[in-house]
């Protein structure tokens, strides 16, 4: 019965309630959008950067991670292959052979690390085959091939075919290198990574070097989530081989987050800007929902008295108002969640296209179409926050009431 009656006293005064609802909607439809917004940037920026650079888990020597020498390979590299090879929910993993050095043109040089990798390995790892723009992927034929970025190759005026030479410092600290023939240019969501990066084959590098083995090992799994989980486990299956001890005192497992914790201390702070943005939100509907049901009761002060005076209990008339303000809450929450979800799902289908942020976007390793996202239990707290700030609003209208006697509120002339 209370129910029944608190929903028609909602609809007594049918503009104000719509407009309430409609502030409500409207509202909530620009939180979730800001929230689903920023989910998907955080989104982009995870798959990217675990696409393109540090994978789900990287192993390295405990000293390179100091001190990124030549000589600091990873220890037992054949007994840590043989570990990452039974690693469950493996999807692919590259052994990398890594050196800082120059790539030098007729016309310029720049800094870059030198990647030399497996050719089938680091096809099943990076993305680096489908993003070929210019030339081709690496290959077994020809002598000493590179891919460098588009935007490499625009710094140094380069062309398929281009002459570069590469050096770095070799095993015995001298500088070595040699010259190679641009093979292929590849153009990839980071800039940074783009004008820091170039890849030969793994053997091309290493009999420079005048070393074997290698630096990295990238490990793909075939889930995010997994990723700390492996780690750990990967870390123990190491420490339980023959060569266990050299090889826990030699090498570090890390998983992505440890690889780039400012990344990972970015995206922990999502949780945060959603609860500041939602919390300005329901603070701001709050001032309006105390402002419609305070309108509500003042108009009905009269009405209220005689309730009270004919024996209607006051914890009755508590819940009569509280139950409007739920009915408000439920129903404004309820439509602001169904148009967000509707606006998400259609921006999901169509993305945000940012070309004119490129740039900018390039430096945080995020795409310029951006799919925005929200969890189903994202619109499940905001729901309940709504709810019960939208019951928190309603505590002083209700209070101003049940303070006055019947013969007093009866007398008010509202």
């Amino acid at each position: 019965m209370l129910f029944k009656l608190a929903w028609r006293n909602l609809w007594r005064n049918k503009l104000r309630t719509a407009i309430m609802l409609g502030a409500m909607v409207f509202g909530l439809m620009g939180v979730v959008a800001m929230m689903g917004f920023l989910s998907g940037m955080y989104g982009s920026m995870i798959h990217n950067a675990i696409a393109w650079q540090t994978s789900h888990i990287q192993i390295h020597n405990r000293l390179y991670l100091d001190d990124p020498d030549i000589k600091h390979t990873i220890v037992e590299l054949a007994d840590v292959e043989q570990a990452v090879a039974a690693l469950p929910g493996l999807k692919g993993w590259s052994a990398r052979f890594v050196a800082d050095g120059m790539v030098a043109s007729a016309r310029s040089n720049r800094g870059v690390r030198i990647n030399g990798v497996d050719l089938d390995a680091e096809s099943k790892v990076t993305p680096l085959v489908d993003n070929i723009t210019q030339g081709q992927w690496l290959s077994e034929e020809g002598r000493n091939p590179v891919l460098v970025s588009e935007k490499t190759a625009s710094r140094l005026k380069l062309r398929i075919g281009s002459k570069v030479v590469l050096t770095f410092t070799d095993a015995n600290g001298d500088v070595s290198g040699a010259a190679f023939r641009v093979r292929g240019m590849f153009k990839t969501p980071s800039t940074s990574f783009d004008d820091g990066n170039v890849f030969v084959r793994r053997t091309d590098l290493t009999a420079l070097a005048g070393i074997g083995g290698a630096h990295e090992i990238a490990i793909l799994l075939d889930s995010d989530e997994a990723a700390m989980v492996q780690a750990r486990r990967l870390g123990k299956a190491l420490a339980a081989t023959d060569d266990s001890a050299a090889m826990a005192r030699g090498n570090r497992v890390r998983d992505w987050q440890q690889v780039q914790p400012m990344l990972a201390s970015i995206i922990n702070q999502q949780g945060l800007s959603n609860a500041i943005m939602l919390g300005i939100f329901v603070v701001a509907m709050g001032f309006g929902i105390v402002n419609v049901m305070l309108m509500s009761v003042f108009e009905r002060t009269r009405e209220f008295g005689v309730l009270m005076a004919v024996g209607m209990q006051k914890h009755r008339v508590f819940l009569l108002i509280m139950l409007e303000t739920t009915w408000l809450g439920v129903t404004g929450a309820g439509l602001g969640l169904l148009a967000s979800f509707s606006l998400i799902g259609l921006l999901q289908y169509t993305g945000i296209p940012l070309g004119a942020m490129a740039e900018g976007l390039g430096a945080f390793g995020v795409d310029t179409l951006l799919y925005p996202h929200v969890s189903f239990a994202e619109y499940q707290m905001i729901f309940f926050t709504v709810v019960a700030a939208s019951l928190l609003a309603a505590l002083y209208p209700a209070r101003q009431i049940l303070r006055q006697r019947p013969v007093d509120a009866m007398a008010e002339m509202h």
